[in-house]
């Protein structure tokens, strides 16, 4: 089967719009990376102050903090993966969509179904960063109420 030129053009059109959608899924990747990084980042340095015994006194709050950052990374650990999930099956729809147009082959439904599940797993992560920022946010809600209790006593 031979393809024409003018045919090229056509499959490159219809495979765009799904290249511009992974792109923002690598911006959402990037954003998952650098909170995992930074949660990461505190959990160690928590970590070496209960290993060399620096916050004798805040060893509970420490091990609570720690304790959250936990939650925050299991569920941005999530989200990365729902991202990288949906960030393969467009590049499959990529790739289906060539296929089918080149080879003039009927797999609309396929690449329907293969989209679908990309923006479902695209939804699953945003909800999973929700979800981190809430946690976070309560974390950070209740230590200010805690430091408003200590400084309001005599």
């Amino acid at each position: 089967m031979e393809i024409k030129p003018d045919e090229i053009g056509h499959i490159i059109q219809l495979a765009i719009a799904p290249v511009f959608l992974l792109t923002g899924v690598g911006t959402n990747m990037l954003v998952l990376t650098n909170r995992l990084a930074r949660i990461i980042d505190r959990s160690r340095m928590l970590e070496a102050g209960l290993d060399d015994g620096r916050q004798r006194g805040a060893d509970d709050q420490s091990r609570a903090e720690l304790g959250v950052l936990f939650r925050r990374a299991k569920k941005i650990n999530r989200a990365i993966f729902l991202s990288t999930s949906c960030a393969l099956l467009i590049c499959m729809v990529v790739a289906a969509l060539f296929v089918a147009d080149a080879l003039n082959l009927r797999l609309g439904s396929l690449i329907a179904a293969m989209f679908v599940a990309a923006m479902v797993a695209l939804t699953g992560s945003f909800v999973y960063l929700l979800r981190e920022v809430l946690l976070a946010t309560e974390f950070m809600n209740h230590q200010q109420a805690h430091r408003r209790r200590r400084s309001a006593q005599p």
